[in-house]
């Protein structure tokens, strides 16, 4: 990575962490062992990197900083909902998440629930009160259909449903598209949204970018759990191998999934070639995703 994009993700991640801990109710307040729940889940880790696919793609629009850290916020808290649910007993039962015990162990496993309840409103909460341009309704059900039965939700389900199952390439892809890659796109066009509006043409190539970039992020974290320790990942290594989950590795082999991993991000920056310099972040973003060693 070169120093100005790492000072540039350096800089969007303080502004996430900084906007949360706004967003997020105060840790005495009422009732106050939920709310320290909530930020003891939400702050402090994380790579971000769907609050930073946000602010890249509001570079293509010219939106203003201001909408797109309410935007990244509320991405950011239904990503984290996700997480606190799917570490549950009854989910994936995890134990630890971004170097800590999760959520429902440092807790319990009902304040878990209503961490991810409260999380995933105060999201909407967040894009609805705030002032976010005349796109706004739009911006709302295109969050709720990446976090719903047929987005994030539904491909958690699909995934659940899938465990000792040996899953075709478009099956796995489908399931991926939706748990992982809906809010990954998601984030891609509401940052776009947040500023003026693109032409047909390149709604199109953001939307291509944004779909192969939300599947290039699920191929890696399938390399990375084939290949990374605990300490690197801060959450448990090997759980899906474990758990005789399907992944890109049981089904392309580790070489297989590599050279996958190449070919999407390639495909996923000739989507963004007609944009130019307008797309560096994205561009240098997809490359991030692509080669992160962690």
């Amino acid at each position: 990575m070169n120093s100005a994009f790492t000072e540039w993700m350096a800089a969007k991640q303080a502004r996430t962490e900084a906007a949360l801990g706004r967003f997020l109710p105060a840790r005495d307040s009422l009732p106050q062992r939920l709310h320290e729940a909530m930020r003891y889940a939400t702050l402090g880790g994380g790579k971000r990197v769907r609050p930073l696919l946000v602010f890249a793609a509001g570079e293509l629009s010219e939106a203003p900083p201001e909408r797109l850290e309410v935007v990244a916020s509320a991405v950011e808290l239904i990503h984290v909902y996700s997480l606190v649910h799917d570490d549950l007993p009854a989910m994936d039962d995890d134990v630890l998440r971004r170097g800590r015990p999760t959520c429902h162990i440092e807790f319990d496993e009902a304040t878990a629930l209503l961490v991810g309840d409260s999380l995933q409103t105060l999201a909407f909460e967040l894009l609805a009160g705030q002032a976010l341009g005349e796109r706004q309704i739009e911006m709302i059900a295109l969050l709720a259909h990446a976090s719903g039965s047929r987005g994030m939700a539904g491909g958690q389900a699909i995934d659940l449903a899938s465990v000792g199952k040996a899953l075709t390439q478009a099956e796995l892809e489908l399931m991926h598209a939706l748990k992982t890659g809906a809010l990954i796109r998601a984030a891609v066009l509401l940052g776009a949204l947040a500023g003026q509006s693109l032409r047909e043409q390149e709604q199109r190539q953001l939307d291509r970018f944004a779909k192969r970039a939300g599947l290039l992020f699920q191929v890696v974290d399938d390399i990375l759990d084939c290949t990374a320790s605990t300490a690197t990942l801060g959450k448990t290594a090997g759980k899906d191998e474990a758990a005789d989950k399907p992944t890109y590795i049981t089904l392309l082999g580790l070489a297989g999934a590599r050279d996958y991993a190449e070919n999407l991000r390639h495909e996923a920056l000739i989507a963004l070639s007609g944009f130019g310099e307008r797309a560096r972040r994205l561009t240098e973003l997809a490359d991030f995703i692509c080669h992160r060693p962690f």
